[in-house]
């Protein structure tokens, strides 16, 4: 059965008048998961929406302007075939329902999304995509040797590279993962911290820690940690290596440099691939100048077996304010500019 088709089966949307619509969700299951717990995801919406919601029985009656019930509409039906596929409605998903529908061109990405050929499937949670740029990331993650992406924090560079690096490994298409990242704040110079080499490095791969965990337990990720099939290691320390049975995350790019990117893109051997992440409009170096990140795309640029994808605040997965906030400091750079 197609997802189009399964999607009819589970939700009924019918237009009143102008300023309002029916939704009836057959399934009590969806119905529950989509309500939420004292009808929090149901608030939620309302708020977001600008609209008043009604629920009675198995149907949710939305009143307000025509765009605001339309976008009702369409993150209901995000809902249900999100609830379709993973059988789970996070928070998250509330939020990015609703900004999914605000536009036709909005609307229009997401028919371009394949969530069903797209979904990760991991011991905690099943990831599927959220945008068109993240669809897109994913597909490249999976054909690409490597994988360049620039963008604000928020859109799901990191959690999704884990996400796949992971699988491949349980699935056992890999043999190991390396997670790494330049240690500006310390720059470069770990052995005035303490600990050994997993406790000097760790703090600054607490987002891709919190991947792991989130996808796959901790007791999961200290096992493989400790067999050294997911191996920490500072950028400084990648030098000389070949990576083979490999998948290589390079976080925080934006504070590498030319030569540190061109090192650890260097590294890469047979059935290995290679990402590299980054956010040019957050870089800690004394001059913001020496960034690699921006500069390797002007350079890699016409080689067909790197991919580059570029995430902008419409990308951000997060609380909607978190794009408004990225969104009017990238205006002010290019005001000054």
């Amino acid at each position: 059965m197609s997802e189009a088709q399964n999607l009819d089966k589970q939700i009924s949307i019918k237009k009143i008048d102008n300023e309002t619509i029916n939704i009836k969700i057959f399934s009590n299951n969806v119905l529950m998961a989509i309500v939420g717990e004292f009808n929090k995801n149901l608030n939620q919406i309302e708020k977001l929406t600008n609209t008043n919601l009604f629920f009675r029985g198995n149907s949710i009656t939305a009143k307000g302007d025509q765009e605001s019930i339309l976008n009702v509409s369409n993150s209901l039906k995000f809902l249900v075939n999100k609830f379709l596929i993973t059988n789970l409605i996070e928070k998250n998903d509330i939020i990015y329902s609703v900004k999914n529908g605000m536009s036709e061109m909005e609307e229009k990405n997401r028919n371009n999304i394949r969530p069903l050929d797209q979904v990760i499937k991991t011991p905690k949670r099943s990831v599927m995509p959220r945008s068109k740029k993240q669809s897109d990331y994913l597909q490249a993650l999976s054909n690409k040797d490597i994988t360049i992406s620039l963008g604000p924090a928020g859109t799901g560079k990191s959690y999704l590279a884990v996400a796949v690096a992971v699988t491949m490994l349980m699935e056992k298409k890999i043999e190991r993962i390396i997670l790494s990242r330049p240690a500006v704040e310390a720059g470069e110079k770990l052995g005035f911290l303490p600990g050994d080499m997993k406790d000097k490095i760790d703090p600054y791969l607490r987002p891709l820690y919190d991947a792991l965990y989130d996808l796959f337990g901790y007791e999961k990720i200290q096992r493989k940690i400790e067999t050294g099939e997911i191996e920490i290691a500072p950028l400084a320390f990648m030098r000389g290596r070949t990576l083979k049975n490999s998948f290589a995350i390079l976080d925080e790019a934006q504070n590498a440099s030319l030569t540190q990117i061109k090192m650890f893109l260097t590294r890469i051997g047979e059935n290995s691939k290679l990402v590299i992440n980054g956010d040019p409009s957050q870089v800690d170096l004394v001059n913001k100048s020496h960034s690699g990140l921006v500069e390797s795309k002007k350079i890699l640029k016409n080689i067909k077996e790197i991919k580059f994808i570029e995430f902008d605040h419409n990308d951000v997965v997060k609380h909607p304010l978190v794009s408004k906030i990225i969104q009017a400091y990238q205006k002010n750079i290019n005001d000054k500019d």
